[in-house]
């Protein structure tokens, strides 16, 4: 009977993400309301939220059930109760979509003379569960001081729930998602939990919550010959702390054969313990760091031995043409899945909805493109699926030598990265990951490293050349297939694919303004031009930019990148309502016409060897500024279809203003934390036998961690 409701609530949410193909702008436009059924005494306010799923305008029209008798709202949200209690006392609040006015949402509000005292509790269970990605979880709630034991789930606040975490039905059917949620720490992103809540529809100030564990199934112990994306370490990269022995690990990410003999491959900093290994030493399957092992290798299998590395200090000194973190251990007889398969990487899902181990695409892998989408299996956050966002990337890496992170520190500047969009993508303890292609499972890049909002890998084809030795070093695995976890509801996605942007300053519009009208004969003359306003740039959300309407799909007439050193950006469509030199207010208008811009679109082949010329131009300048930790080419989001020099600036840090255009193409920038290619670290005293705790870099007691970035 579980399976089956969780089979019809599989189903109904694959209706709704399959209806996002229709509708207005071709998607399905739904309204909710927060709160909803609650008491208000009279003459008090209440502050309401309105959520517009699958469109970029979150504008909504408030008003009041039954006019002014029942209350006021505002424009934003603020409803007043009536002075004297109305008959019926339950008033209902809606709100109507202005992209579709055909979508609403309502709230209902109980207005009373005095405060409802309230002696209702609400207890959930189970109350810290672990769920497996992709599993499933039945909550119940316990409701008591009320005949009415209805109750409203929530994931993190949200009524019934978000792919990021999860969904739960009515009746608290929980689905997981397949990926690990994570959050922004020390730099990078850390695994998370979240709560499961069910609140009172009688009185939403009554609720219950529990706290969720989401976990990568067989992520960590295996039995038999493993499969690969999962926890690993080497036996020896432990050191002692204080009164704690402190332990390190990361992913064993895929198989490669040279000459017959069958090699796990993986990062430097997870086998060999950043250049301190020698060869032959013991790779163990899961990693000192899981609970399980507590940092005693005896408690581990010996998988591989470790076999060829490369040294990363010395990398950092004299870059040499390796220009990878990578190692690479022979597998022991009879321990490692011989046909290459890795955790979640199959084309096909099991009868409750987890998607098979799978193994890549054998041979050579891919070379990366802008926009190509992606997935990955890693010890910590599971299967996760995004888009490449910049290849051609130069990227300065930090690494701390000793896994207690007391030894040499030392920045690695790689050459022709792969950045993939989305922190989320991997978090500690991924790193050795394999980056597959999400449509045929090639391998595309090692995962090595990364910030709060980007991942990073070096692609395979240099990572392979390396360990040749004068033969032909090759990916284990089988047929292309696609891997289906990517495009089942619960999808492991790490980031929207809309992108964000700040809202415009009164300043910046004027300065946009001051440029427009300067050459606004000029600029409106342009054929394909409707209109010319003033927003803000998408390449770089701190800046404003002038705004061309232009029909869409007709030719473009040489429109201009910036205009008198402000940026400039194009909107599409077949017809605007606001025509002419346009406010900030209508050109606002006219953007609702347009398509929602996204964060990455793909690049022509003409186009990438644009940018490859000025990249190789600038890139050893632009790598020596303050600020700056990469630089790389991926598509203009002012522009769609036009290439862009991505500058990645490290957040918080000085720099120089980085122009709108150089040599002719576009800029993009984004800032985030620090890349970093190191491990967090785990400790478990060496005296007490006590569950075993971690330590972050920053000293706080934290759950049990790997000491890699991903």
């Amino acid at each position: 009977m579980r399976h089956v409701r969780r089979l019809v609530f599989f189903l109904c949410v694959l209706t709704f993400v399959n209806g996002c193909k229709s509708g207005t702008a071709g998607k399905v436009i739904s309204v909710s309301i927060s709160p909803s059924g609650v008491n208000l005494v009279v003459g008090t306010t209440l502050q309401f939220t309105a959520t517009v799923t699958d469109t970029f305008n979150q504008a909504v029209t408030w008003s009041v059930v039954g006019g002014s008798a029942n209350g006021t709202i505002s424009t934003a949200g603020l409803y007043t109760a009536p002075a004297s209690v109305p008959s019926p006392s339950q008033v209902t609040i809606m709100a109507v979509s202005q992209k579709d006015p055909t979508k609403s949402g309502s709230a209902s509000v109980t207005v009373t003379l005095t405060p409802v005292p309230s002696n209702i509790t609400v207890v959930v269970s189970p109350a810290a569960p672990s769920v497996a990605a992709f599993g499933t979880q039945q909550f119940s709630a316990a409701v008591t001081g009320t005949t009415n034991t209805a109750v409203t789930w929530q994931v993190n606040g949200t009524t019934g729930g978000s792919q990021s975490l999860g969904f739960i039905s009515t009746t608290g059917l929980y689905v997981a998602p397949g990926g690990v949620p994570t959050t922004p720490s020390g730099g990078g992103t850390t695994t998370t939990t979240f709560t499961v809540t069910a609140v009172s529809q009688v009185d939403n100030s009554s609720s219950g919550s529990a706290t969720v564990t989401i976990v990568p199934a067989n992520q960590n112990v295996q039995t038999g010959a493993i499969a690969l994306g999962a926890s690993g370490s080497n036996a020896n990269d432990s050191i002692p702390s204080g009164n704690a022995i402190i332990c390190c690990g990361g992913t064993l990410g895929s198989l490669v054969q040279r000459n017959g003999t069958q090699f796990i491959l993986s990062n430097n900093h997870v086998l060999a313990r950043s250049d301190a290994a020698a060869a032959g030493e013991a790779i163990v399957q899961p990693g000192l760091i899981e609970p399980t092992v507590r940092c005693n290798k005896n408690q581990a299998t010996t998988v591989a031995n470790l076999s060829q590395f490369v040294n990363l200090e010395t990398e950092s000194k004299t870059p040499s043409a390796s220009n990878i973190d990578a190692a690479i251990a022979q597998v022991v007889s009879g321990k490692v899945d011989t046909t290459g398969n890795i955790l979640y990487l199959g084309a096909t899902a099991d009868a409750n909805g987890v998607p098979a181990s799978g193994a890549p695409h054998a041979g050579s892998g891919v070379a990366p493109s802008v926009s190509m989408p992606v997935a990955k299996s890693g010890r910590s956050t599971g299967l996760t699926c995004s888009t490449i966002l910049a290849v051609n990337t130069n990227v300065r890496v930090s690494y701390t030598k000793n896994c207690d992170g007391s030894g040499t520190s030392f920045t690695v500047t790689y050459d022709n990265q792969v950045d993939v969009s989305g922190g989320q993508f991997g978090a500690q303890g991924d790193s050795g990951s394999l980056i597959v292609t999400q449509a045929t499972s090639d391998p595309v890049a090692l995962l090595y490293g990364g910030s709060d909002t980007d991942t990073v890998g070096n692609p395979v084809g240099p990572v392979l050349n390396f360990f040749a030795s004068g033969s032909n070093v090759t990916f284990v695995g089988g047929v292309a297939h696609p891997v289906i976890g990517c495009t089942l509801p619960t999808a492991p996605h790490s980031a929207s694919q809309i992108a964000a942007t700040t809202s415009l300053t009164e300043a910046a519009a004027q300065k946009a303004a001051t440029a427009r009208d300067a050459h606004a004969p000029e600029l409106s003359s342009h054929p394909e031009v409707q209109a010319v306003g003033v927003g803000a740039s998408y390449d770089n959300p701190s800046e404003p930019a002038i705004l061309f309407f232009v029909t869409k799909g007709q030719a473009r007439s040489g429109l201009p990148a910036e205009v008198d050193g402000v940026r400039t950006r194009i909107v599409e469509a077949d017809l605007f309502s606001r025509r002419g030199v346009l406010s900030a207010a209508d050109s606002a208008v006219n953007e609702q016409a347009g398509a929602a811009p996204q964060v990455v679109y793909p690049l022509s082949e003409a186009e990438m060897s644009r940018a490859k010329v000025v990249r190789a131009a600038h890139v050893a300048e632009w790598m020596q500024k303050q600020g700056v930790q990469g630089m790389g080419i991926t598509s203009s989001v002012d522009s769609p279809g036009e290439a862009a020099l991505m500058i990645f600036l490290i957040r918080g840090v000085a720099h120089q203003a980085v122009p709108p255009v150089i040599d002719g193409l576009r800029t993009r920038v984004r800032e985030s934390s620090a890349f970093r290619g190191d491990y967090s670290r785990s400790g478990a005293p060496r005296t007490c036998q006590v569950p075993v705790t971690g330590r972050s870099r920053t000293g706080a007691v934290t759950a049990p961690a790997s000491r890699a970035r991903h």
